[in-house]
């Protein structure tokens, strides 16, 4: 049987299925909907075969042409989707829901699948992910000068069952000069927006949701308008770490990467350091002493944090102090600090 299904009601069917995306390598690795599995078609030089055909012949002799350009596959494709959905209950989709998806739906149809084939392909998924970013959500944004150890303070609050949308792990970057951490690997801007939609989607929108302020690109990636536009507007929680505390905690994450790509990546700072700040920095990294390297670009990091900080609404920005030394009493410091009337919330000692 062959079921028609909007991209929205499949993501939301109560039992998760398999889902099949017929187009090309490229265009899958370009962009994918979150968990799909490839099983393409054509290859890429055979689809821009079929396609130029379709165009300077006729549809007709592209439709034939694909059958011969797969014929002798279809058992393979079969085989495959068996392999990703061995209770032969299976979604396919291709761009825009066209020839492709639609061939490859018949063929499982043939052999005894259960499909649901999605209306409008990857097309209408595309347009669906730019709604979740329009939709509104009860965001409060954790801000915080670089090291303060903001990532590992979402993650406790994730694991006490507060939502939180983690957007540098989804942009697999840490937002500054050196966020590539020299492994990391940013996915594609459609990939990005692909993987944040499905998170909100997945969020209970009338309740609290915890992200990490951020500027509106992280590395290469940027987040959406509609969303970044709701993350200046929303309470800020500015958690006012002591400088030592962040350097130690830099210092520990920092000195395990490759000099040279901690020199390479401090050069490019050289127009908001300065040479003379830049030629320490980079000494500093030579000679090893990476406390003394982080105390120089943090001047630069801090200052710029300031300046954004100081475009935000007063009103909407309540300043914590915490001292990060016990992790699960910050994390309840900050959520009292939501609650709480006062501007200021002073940590342990009064400081």
């Amino acid at each position: 049987m062959i079921n028609p299904i909007s991209i929205n009601d499949f993501i939301s069917l109560p039992n998760a299925i398999p889902l099949v995306d017929v187009r090309t390598p490229a265009e899958f690795e370009q962009g994918k909907i979150p968990g799909a599995f490839n099983i393409p078609l054509f290859t890429n030089e055979e689809r821009v075969i079929v396609g130029t055909t379709y165009k300077q012949v006729g549809r007709e002799q592209a439709i034939l042409l694909g059958f011969d350009l797969t014929g002798s596959k279809w058992s393979g494709f079969i085989k495959q989707a068996l392999e990703i959905a061995p209770l032969m209950k299976i979604g396919v989709h291709c761009w825009r829901g066209g020839m492709r998806s639609g061939a490859m739906a018949w063929a499982l149809n043939l052999y005894g699948f259960e499909v649901y084939l999605i209306e409008g392909g990857y097309k209408n998924y595309r347009k669906w992910t730019i709604e979740q970013f329009e939709k509104p959500y009860q965001l409060t944004v954790l801000g915080g000068m670089t090291g303060s150890g903001k990532t590992q303070i979402l993650h406790q609050l994730q694991s006490i069952n507060e939502q939180v949308i983690d957007l540098e792990g989804l942009a697999q970057h840490q937002g500054s000069a050196y966020g590539s951490m020299n492994i990391l690997i940013q996915p594609t801007q459609e990939q990005f927006e692909n993987d944040l939609a499905l998170q909100l989607k997945q969020l209970d929108p009338c309740q609290r949701t915890w992200v990490e302020d951020e500027s509106l690109t992280i590395g290469q990636r940027c987040i959406p308008h509609p969303f970044w536009d709701q993350m200046c507007d929303s309470l800020l929680l500015n958690i006012n770490v002591p400088q030592g505390k962040r350097v130690e905690m830099l210092v520990e994450e920092y000195c395990v990467l490759d000099a040279g790509f901690l020199i390479s990546c401090t050069e490019r700072l050289k127009k908001r350091l300065g040479l003379e700040q830049t030629k320490l920095a980079v000494q500093a990294i030579e000679e090893n002493r990476m406390a003394d390297f982080i105390r120089i670009v943090l001047v630069y990091y801090d200052k710029t944090y300031a300046t954004a900080l100081s475009k935000r609404n007063k009103e909407g920005v309540v300043l914590v102090n915490i001292d990060r030394i016990d992790l699960v009493a910050d994390v309840n410091k900050i959520l009292n600090a939501i609650h709480s009337e006062q501007p200021t919330i002073n940590d342990k000692n009064g400081n």
